[in-house]
C-alpha cells in the first residue's frame, strides 16, 4: 500500500460519512483517492476508490434502506472501515486486503434486491473508476487489468464519458482507433 497516511485519512472521513449518509462526501473521497491510483496504479489504491464510490452511490438509494437486510449490511460495512483503519494504522497490509475482499464481499449476504442492486453498483463503480484512471493516461489494457475489467468494457465506457456526465456526442474516429489499436496491440 503506498500513500498510507492518505489512505487512512480516505477511510476516516468515508466512516464518518458513510455513517451520516453523505454520498457526495463520499464520491468526493474518491475522487481524491483516483488521483493517486492514477499515478501509482497501486491495487489498493484503486480498490479503496472503487470501494468508497461504491457506497456513495449505495446511500443515495434510500429505498434499500427498508430492507430486511440493510441494517446488517450498513453495520457489517463500517465494521469492515474500522478493521481497514485498524490495519492501516498498524501498517498491516495482510489485514488490510483482508478487509477490503470482506468488504467487497459482504455483499453475498444479502438477499433480493439490494444484493442485485449493490453488485450492480460495484461492478459500476470498477468502470467509473477505470475510465477515470484512463482520463489520467495510463493506457486502456494496464487500466482494465488494474480493475480486472475487459478492454472492450472499459472502452465502450470511456467513450460515453465527459467530465463526469454522459456525453450526447459520438466516439471521434481517431478515439475508435485509438481504443482498437490498444485492444489488439
Amino acid at each position: 500500500m503506498q500513500e498510507v497516511v492518505n489512505i487512512l485519512r480516505i477511510f476516516k472521513q468515508a466512516r464518518v460519512a458513510f455513517e451520516k449518509e453523505d454520498s457526495a462526501l463520499l464520491r468526493e473521497l474518491s475522487d481524491q483517492t483516483i488521483n493517486t491510483a492514477s499515478r501509482t496504479q497501486d491495487p489498493d489504491n484503486i480498490t479503496t476508490a472503487v470501494i468508497i464510490y461504491a457506497l456513495g452511490k449505495i446511500i443515495e438509494r434510500v429505498a434499500y434502506r427498508k430492507e430486511r437486510s440493510w441494517k446488517k449490511f450498513h453495520r457489517n460495512i463500517l465494521m469492515f472501515i474500522d478493521g481497514i483503519i485498524f490495519a492501516l494504522e498498524k501498517n498491516d497490509e495482510a489485514k488490510l486486503r483482508k478487509n477490503l475482499q470482506e468488504l467487497r464481499g459482504s455483499i453475498s449476504g444479502l438477499s433480493g434486491d439490494l444484493k442485485r442492486f449493490i453488485e450492480d453498483v460495484f461492478l459500476k463503480a470498477k468502470i467509473n473508476k477505470a475510465s477515470k484512471i484512463y482520463e489520467h493516461g495510463i493506457s486502456l489494457e494496464t487500466t482494465a487489468s488494474l480493475l480486472g475489467l475487459t478492454m472492450y468494457e472499459l472502452a465502450t465506457y470511456s467513450g460515453q464519458k465527459v467530465d463526469g456526465g454522459v456525453s450526447s456526442k459520438k466516439i471521434g474516429i481517431r478515439q475508435r482507433v485509438k481504443f482498437v489499436e490498444e485492444i489488439f496491440a
